[in-house]
């Protein structure tokens, strides 16, 4: 019985030793206390995009209805201080609490609709998940913190260019994929730049519904306007190619879409040899280029 008492007391005390030793968990939380925030980035509007009813800037609230992911990094000279990734069922989604030092930063705010996370390897160098571009926006300045709390009112400005597929009839119904392949843009963006910073070659295969007849792929431009070599590809329920249409020096432009308005399964061209051509208006982008084909 000695004994046992003997063992209880030393459990005891190694117990009591243990608890008052060990450290508090802090967890990845510990700077989200209010009193710790000195800068507000707040997304409130998208550069350049004309809307119906709208002014010229969105409120953050509004920010789901383009972006379901925001990416914040914060440098300090080649050093990144800061990651922040946010997706839309987030709780304040567009606007993000940071604890900085006096100083002068760059800080970048990247807004897509990937499925994960973009990969921020410089403010040059940000990749996407399986390099696939979707809608992506982005905002990059230099930004001074003081002693006191500031908020940043930020405007994302769109940096994809989009190729817009519109068939004159529905596909066949063996077919149930098209493969997007195309050189000439990048899947890579240059946050500094709002260009393509990598020559890439990309693959998109995009399901096919029944009776679907509008697709769309996006690309970053290297410049203003640049021109992709497109090859769509129809392929079937084994992904076996079934046919397959090479469109050359496809004009794109950064913030316009493309559209490219014909038969797959058709080769017909004007008597030219070369593609009508109009301009559209878009009201969720700066405009629309239509192309025969």
């Amino acid at each position: 019985m000695d004994r046992f008492r003997t063992m209880m007391c030393l459990l005891a005390l190694l117990l009591g030793l243990l608890t008052s030793c060990e450290k508090p968990y802090v967890g990845v939380k510990a700077e989200e206390s209010e009193e710790n925030y000195n800068v507000i980035l707040r997304v409130t509007g998208f550069e350049t995009i004309d809307f119906d009813d709208a002014a010229s800037t969105r409120a953050s609230d509004e920010v789901t209805n383009l972006c379901s992911r925001l990416n914040v990094v914060v440098y300090n000279g080649e050093t990144k201080l800061k990651s922040v990734a946010q997706k839309k069922d987030d709780d304040n989604f567009g606007v993000i609490a940071l604890s900085l030092p006096q100083g002068t930063y760059k800080v970048a705010v990247i807004g897509h609709n990937s499925d994960g996370t973009a990969t921020v390897t410089t403010l040059d160098k940000i990749s996407f998940k399986n390099n696939l571009v979707t809608d992506t926006f982005v905002y990059c300045d230099e930004l001074e913190v003081t002693g006191d709390q500031q908020v940043v009112d930020v405007e994302l400005r769109r940096v994809v260019a989009m190729f817009r597929l519109m068939l004159t009839e529905p596909l066949p119904a063996d077919i149930r994929q098209l493969k997007f392949y195309y050189t000439g843009g990048s899947s890579t963006l240059s946050a500094n730049t709002g260009y393509g910073s990598v020559n890439s070659k990309q693959t998109v295969v995009l399901d096919v519904a029944s009776g679907q007849t509008q697709f769309e792929v996006y690309t970053i431009p290297h410049a203003e306007t640049g021109k992709l070599k497109l090859t769509i590809t129809a392929l079937d329920a084994t992904q076996t190619p079934i046919h397959e249409r090479l469109f050359e020096e496809v004009p794109v432009q950064r913030n316009k879409i493309t559209r490219y308005t014909g038969s797959l399964f058709e080769e017909a061209a004007s008597e030219s040899g070369g593609l009508n051509m109009r301009m559209h208006l878009s009201s969720e982008w700066d405009g629309e280029e239509e192309y025969q084909f």
